[in-house]
């Protein structure tokens, strides 16, 4: 159970690189979550050693939770049988795996063929529908294609989130007429284009993340996002919806427990009962 002791309004980070960050760090980096009204984290897996790593992240700390996946970026082939079953067997080997992550699509210059990157984003989306988890996925200059795929796929039948979403409004409607959520982070802070979209978005359909992961590029090691920075990006949506950032929270959050609500549901909840 998430301490009780956690400040209020009590926020939730749909997708982290978590597992990226020095095993010495991970206290520090839950602690200021926590400090900063942040209980509930997903890990996402961008290989299977990743997934495997987030997993172990998500057995050793209850505020934390898993996604397994293979990112499309880092696809050498298409994804084999060994390796389905492999994702498969992670998931299923505890209720801490709570979504398929990070998947999806990726069109940038020199990114992995895009017939290997469909099948195996094809493959991922009928393994959630199987394990009857929701999909975190991923989208760069391909946001149509993603968003085809998935309806292709029937994935509305689980749900999900498009992640660090940064797209128009057209492309937020048409994923939300789909049946799945607008994750947004940071981003939120700087691009006009994109507050002016939150603006119009219903409360219901938005969840937060922070894409944290460890960013040696920055000279100053606080200026680093972590899960605590999900807290910023909530304060700008209260400003733009004209509500408090507890009305946010509450949204938000619920956004995220009722999308969890199949297979890892009842353990996010569980874990998560202090929320507003």
């Amino acid at each position: 159970m998430v301490d009780k002791l956690l400040p209020k309004p009590f926020l939730a980070d749909a997708r982290t690189h978590l597992d990226q960050y020095p095993e010495e760090e991970i206290l520090s980096v839950l602690s200021r979550a926590r400090s900063a009204g942040v209980g509930l984290i997903i890990a996402a897996g961008t290989t299977l050693d990743s997934s495997r790593a987030c997993l172990r992240l998500s057995e050793g700390y209850e505020d934390v939770f898993a996604g397994v996946g293979i990112h499309p970026m880092d696809l050498q082939r298409p994804l084999d049988q060994r390796t389905l079953t492999e994702l498969r067997d992670l998931a299923l080997s505890s209720r801490k795996v709570v979504v398929v992550s990070e998947v999806g699509l990726d069109f940038l210059k020199g990114a992995p063929d895009r017939d290997i990157q469909y099948q195996a984003f094809r493959e991922q989306v009928r393994l959630a529908k199987d394990l009857g988890l929701p999909v975190v996925f991923h989208s760069r200059e391909a946001d149509l294609e993603v968003l085809r795929v998935l309806e292709e796929e029937r994935a509305w039948t689980v749900g999900g989130a498009m992640h660090y979403f940064q797209g128009d409004e057209a492309t937020a409607r048409r994923c939300i007429e789909l049946g799945f959520h607008i994750s947004l982070a940071k981003p939120l802070l700087r691009l006009l284009h994109l507050q002016e979209v939150a603006k119009r978005l219903s409360p219901e359909t938005v969840v937060l993340e922070s894409d944290c992961y460890p960013q040696p590029f920055k000279k100053k090691r606080e200026s680093w996002t972590e899960p605590r920075h999900v807290r910023a990006v909530a304060e700008k949506l209260a400003q733009l919806w004209n509500v408090s950032l507890e009305n946010v929270a509450q949204a938000t959050t619920g956004n995220l427990l009722s999308l969890l609500a199949g297979k890892g549901g009842p353990v996010a909840k569980e874990a998560c009962q202090e929320a507003p």
